[in-house]
């Protein structure tokens, strides 16, 4: 209708082409194409042709059916972003974009809400092992078992070095997530967490952390000689934020997809199916050449990496430790160690060894009973 009253008043005199074409919204040479079809086909010329044709590229429908069914018999409730690397690894040569339109459009996953303010992200560190986050998430990983899911990732690359899962997070599972990159990877530069009571002492409620007063990681952290760094709220967390957020839209989901309800199962579907194909997609190379891991060379880590405590011995040649009696055994070296000060380390296990200085006195089971063997053995 606009353009007809635009074409009369063209007709009549009344206006020239560009003034019609400047009311319609379009410049001079479209109005004389427009003219052309018009007065050839009447307003039938002006619709696009293309309106009523079927692209060239449009899928088969029975391909979108196919995607649509494969999604709702066996991936309900996965994102759409995790849908797509398992149809890729299938197989499927369409594009992500491709896959959450169709999946959208079927209502089987929903549209994104839109995005918040912009925000500016930390720049990462420039080297692998400048700086290693960790983190712990509780989250029903398997039905009707809550976990936690201990994660240790490079700041870097996002590339992840050690992910399990445990009953609580802790000391234990923080010392064993260290050790697994320390192992593989070697000593690196700084230490990124929260402020859990495992990694801090935090003299007042969500105020600053105490770096004088050292829990049993810190104090393990300094003896390799590892900046501890704390964060203040979830957000300066954001890299292993985001990451959690990942794992619980995928590992769920994949565990259930594998029939898996044990932790020891899902542990070792982590070790050796999940974090090989989460690290292939998701870590990035690093923004220079190098690393800054060193190699371990100062002994057994497991030394270190583990609870320690200082004991006075007693007249009895025996060190009172968490209700337990531990008696010192007979020494060629030293007649008896009464009043001396010996320190007891307790190792993941739960395995004790008595040192004094760094002589090895004597080693227990988790129990108290005295074990002959060598602790890295025993433990």
């Amino acid at each position: 209708m606009r353009f007809e009253e635009a074409y009369e008043g063209w007709h009549a005199g009344a206006l020239t082409q560009a003034e019609a074409a400047q009311i319609l919204g379009m410049c001079d040479r479209s109005f004389r194409r427009y003219l052309s079809k018009y007065e050839a086909d009447g307003l039938e010329g002006l619709i696009d042709r293309r309106l009523d044709q079927v692209s060239n590229r449009c899928a088969p429908v029975d391909e979108v059916m196919a995607l649509t069914e494969q999604y709702r018999s066996q991936h309900s409730g996965w994102n759409v972003k995790h849908f797509h690397s398992w149809y890729q690894r299938s197989g499927g040569v369409r594009s992500y974009t491709w896959v959450k339109k169709h999946l959208q459009q079927a209502r089987l996953v929903p549209k994104a809400e839109k995005r918040g303010a912009h925000r500016k992200r930390r720049e990462r560190s420039a080297l692998p092992g400048m700086m290693i986050h960790q983190d712990g998430s509780t989250h029903e990983w398997v039905a009707g078992h809550k976990w936690d899911l201990i994660s240790t990732m490079d700041d870097a690359t996002s590339e992840h070095y050690s992910m399990f899962f445990t009953e609580e997070e802790g000391t234990a599972s923080s010392f064993a997530g260290v050790r697994e990159v320390v192992v593989a990877r070697g000593l690196f530069s700084s230490f990124y967490s929260d402020r859990g009571s495992h990694y801090w002492y935090t003299p007042e409620a969500d105020g600053k952390v105490d770096r004088t007063k050292l829990t049993q990681f810190g104090r393990a952290m300094r003896q390799l000689g590892i900046e501890m760094i704390p964060a203040y709220s979830p957000e300066a967390r954001g890299r292993s934020e985001r990451a959690f957020g990942t794992h619980q839209g995928r590992l769920p989901q994949e565990l259930a997809l594998a029939g898996i309800t044990s932790m020891a199962q899902a542990n070792q579907y982590l070790t050796k199916t999940y974090l090989p194909a989460f690290n292939a997609e998701f870590a990035q190379p690093a923004m220079e050449q190098g690393s800054a891991f060193v190699p371990w060379i100062g002994g057994n880590l497991e030394d270190i990496l583990c609870e320690q405590f200082e004991r006075t011995v007693s007249a009895d040649n025996c060190v009172r430790f968490d209700g337990m009696i531990l008696q010192i055994p007979a020494d060629r070296h030293r007649c008896h160690y009464v009043k001396a000060k010996v320190r007891v380390n307790r190792y993941a296990s739960g395995a004790i060894a008595l040192f004094h200085g760094p002589r090895g006195l004597a080693y227990f089971t988790p129990e108290g009973k005295p074990i002959t063997e060598d602790l890295q053995q025993a433990a």
